[in-house]
């Protein structure tokens, strides 16, 4: 295959224009494409293969791609394909991924211009799953068109897979592509994520994943194993402990041991969720009560921050002596049934609510709200 070589910095990847009829059967598509009464089937995908297992987890679960919009975005893909006369149907690149590292032979020796070896398995696709399934389509009802089109591929070879990820992320990283949610899951993979918010993101993973956590498989990752009920989405709860841990931050750095703080930090929320379980008693987890609903979830979270201040040490003891800070909540739980609750706690809206609640439970329990610099609702 002829290609173009190109460095930037310390990267190399190719500039390859492939026919279309030839495209199709170098990529593996690993989600399911629907066009008029057809379908394309994804290949099965191995549990070692963490970026194409990534890839699929964002195809079947963020909003802008579930099965009917998938359907939709392909259709009008390929009606594009076919009404396209004096415009290039797929004037963008698709980029390509292989883990393979391919041999690129020059063809003069200060050319970038070569031929690039094709890789032993299918290519993995980073960006452009919807624009070949309707190419797909579209060719087959018009297969005489597979060598009318020639399909701009930037291909990525002998890369690691944190490297797909990243890119994955990098091209995907709007409002419309990538739920938030998913990129809590990415910040320990991509190399330019504040060191603060992957702290945070780790603690979420720990009380998602610890048998120990109130929170254990509650929080919605869009996409989890298990099937309970969820309470708060990720990005939700990630948002709260990044408001309190980047207030620390400097403290946290200080320590020198990001790992050992991660874990008294995930014990503070943990004692302090299970003091919270103790005091709200059958009210916790029930569906008539907000209690565990975002609005609250948030709201506890932040009477967490003020409390763990000047009373999370020592650990030892930590959860009864919180349950008898917080046991004036327990005289308050009529409040919380979800009938009336908006009325008893009036707001202009959730952020508005969640800060009015903060200082509502904090008051009951007698604990000063101190404010944080850089918080974000």
């Amino acid at each position: 295959m002829l290609a173009t070589r190109i460095r930037q910095k310390d990267g190399i990847f190719y500039f390859a224009s492939i026919p279309a009829k030839d495209i199709l059967a170098k990529v593996r598509f690993i989600s399911r494409y629907y066009g008029e009464g057809e379908q394309i089937a994804p290949q099965m995908i191995s549990q070692s293969d963490e970026i194409a297992q990534f890839i699929a987890r964002i195809e079947h679960n963020d909003v802008a791609f579930q099965r009917q919009l998938s359907r939709a975005k392909v259709r009008a893909l390929k009606n594009f394909y076919e009404m396209a006369v004096s415009q290039p149907p797929i004037p963008g690149t698709v980029l390509l991924f292989t883990n393979e590292k391919l041999a690129f032979q020059a063809v003069g020796s200060e050319s970038g211009v070569g031929h690039l070896q094709d890789p032993g398995a299918k290519y993995l696709i980073i960006d452009g799953q919807h624009r070949l399934a309707a190419l797909n389509f579209y060719l087959r009802e018009r297969p005489g068109e597979g060598g009318n089109i020639h399909v701009p591929c930037v291909i990525f070879d002998g890369r690691s897979e944190d490297f797909a990820a990243e890119m994955f992320v990098i091209i995907n990283s709007t409002p419309t592509r990538i739920n938030k949610s998913h990129l809590v899951d990415l910040y320990e993979r991509i190399s330019w994520a504040e060191p603060d918010r992957r702290f945070a993101a780790r603690l979420v993973d720990k009380l998602y994943r610890e048998g120990d956590s109130p929170l254990k498989y509650r929080i919605n990752r869009l996409g989890g194993r298990s099937q309970q009920e969820k309470w708060i989405l990720q990005a939700e709860l990630f948002n709260e402990l990044h408001r309190w841990v980047s207030g620390e931050w400097r403290k946290i750095q200080r320590s020198g041991h990001t790992t050992r703080e991660t874990d008294r930090y995930y014990a503070i929320v943990r004692d302090f969720l299970k003091a919270c379980q103790k005091v709200w008693s059958t009210s916790w987890g029930h569906p008539n009560y907000m209690v565990t609903k975002p609005v609250t979830l948030k709201a506890m979270i932040r009477v967490c921050a003020d409390l763990a201040r000047g009373d999370a040490e020592p650990a030892d003891g930590r959860q009864a002596r919180w349950e008898k800070r917080l046991a004036p909540w327990t005289e308050h739980m009529r409040e919380f049934r979800m009938e009336g609750f908006y009325e008893r706690f009036p707001a202009k809206g959730q952020i508005e609510r969640v800060t009015r609640l903060h200082r509502d439970l904090a008051k009951m329990a007698n604990i000063e709200v101190q404010s944080r610099r850089g918080a974000s609702s």
